[in-house]
């Protein structure tokens, strides 16, 4: 598998989503910096990392989705390339309009450091293949501004669209409708809060996370 992980001023999850490339796709992922005006040719999956990019300032992920570089994520999500954004990665895929909603500030006011369940709400997806329908899972949040929110309209369209592809088990931010991840309509963009790259190997604590990169690379088969 051929992946990329987009590298922004303050990500902190860049290493951790690079190790799980590694280990799971069988070869070192491309790191681009957020102010390149290329990505690399080829690739099957780019990824958004975690972190506080530009500090949070603005809203999370507003000024990143600026970046010279997310020009070119969004003209490759539109030719169909796979694009995965977890926690800033997830807010940056809004703020460049990749992916509906919007990420506000957690509903307590707080920053949220612990494991969450959620449950896996579509299996049908390139992402989630290797799940079971309904199947429960723990990963790990960190984060500020993980609340999600859209509009009603919004909501129901990606409730009967079969977008929600996450949702908490116990919601720990105030997310409408407990929603921790969605897709896009064409199936390619995931935007999620949890961390499935820091639960790959046993050493780490579980592997509920190492499906989801396992989803990828069977989809590319």
């Amino acid at each position: 598998m051929k992946s990329a992980v987009i590298v922004f001023p303050g990500s902190n999850c860049d290493r951790d989503m690079a190790a799980a490339l590694h280990k799971i796709g069988g070869s070192a992922p491309a790191m681009v910096w957020h102010g390149d005006s290329a990505l690399p040719d080829g690739l099957d999956l780019i990824t958004l990392p975690g972190g506080f990019s530009y500090g949070d300032y603005l809203r999370s992920g507003a000024m990143a989705a600026q970046s010279p570089i997310m020009r070119e994520v969004v003209k490759a999500a539109e030719r169909g390339v796979k694009v995965l954004g977890v926690c800033n990665g997830f807010q940056i895929l809004t703020e460049a309009g990749l992916l509906p909603g919007a990420l506000m500030r957690n509903a307590g006011l707080k920053f949220i450091c612990r494991a969450v369940t959620l449950k896996v709400e579509n299996t049908e997806t390139i992402y989630t293949c290797q799940y079971q329908a309904g199947q429960e899972v723990v990963f790990p949040v960190a984060h500020h501004d993980g609340n999600y929110f859209a509009d009603d309209e919004t909501l129901d369209r990606i409730e009967g669209n079969g977008q929600v592809v996450f949702r908490y088990a116990d919601n720990p931010n105030g997310s409408r409708r407990d929603i921790a991840g969605v897709i896009n309509e064409k199936g390619n963009v995931l935007g999620m809060m949890p961390h499935p790259e820091r639960l790959i190997e046993q050493e780490q604590g579980g592997t509920d996370g190492r499906a989801m990169f396992e989803s990828v690379l069977a989809s590319l088969k």
